[in-house]
């Protein structure tokens, strides 16, 4: 992949992880003050599974099929690497959805720390992937 095509993509992550945690501060702030059923929508995951996947793991599996002789060995590659990807979100999204579910369900301090430090952490990550996209080729 192109450096130039790699580092934006990188920006592009580290903007969604900042935007994504300035969103849920805001928001675990204003859920003080009004109580109301979350909107359950699909597409955010989705936008975000397709940034997380262009930048990382998209690419290097798509570079690695390009060595592979065989077409259909290489959309079997493929195929398992997609499967793997999905398998471990959500042997990942099962391991952490108790612990945390236990917690937003619980009215408190608790609950409004452990949303405000997903939320600080989530644009710490961010602004650490923009400044390591955007420093020059080597350096740390």
């Amino acid at each position: 992949m192109p450096p130039v095509f790699e580092r934006l993509t990188e920006v592009i992550v580290g903007v969604m992880l900042l935007g994504l945690g300035l969103w849920h501060l805001a928001r675990s702030r204003t859920s003080t003050r009004v109580s109301r059923a979350p909107a359950t929508t699909h597409a955010r995951p989705v936008v975000a599974g397709l940034v997380h996947g262009l930048a990382g793991s998209a690419g290097i599996a798509l570079l690695a099929a390009t060595t592979i002789p065989s077409r259909a060995l290489a959309v079997a590659y493929l195929g398992l690497i997609a499967l793997g990807t999905v398998v471990g979100m959500v042997a990942l999204t099962v391991a952490m959805a108790r612990p945390i579910g236990w917690t937003m369900q619980r009215e408190g301090a608790l609950k409004h720390v452990m949303a405000a430090l997903a939320a600080l952490l989530s644009m710490a990550l961010g602004i650490v992937v923009i400044v390591q996209a955007c420093l020059p080729e080597g350096a740390p």
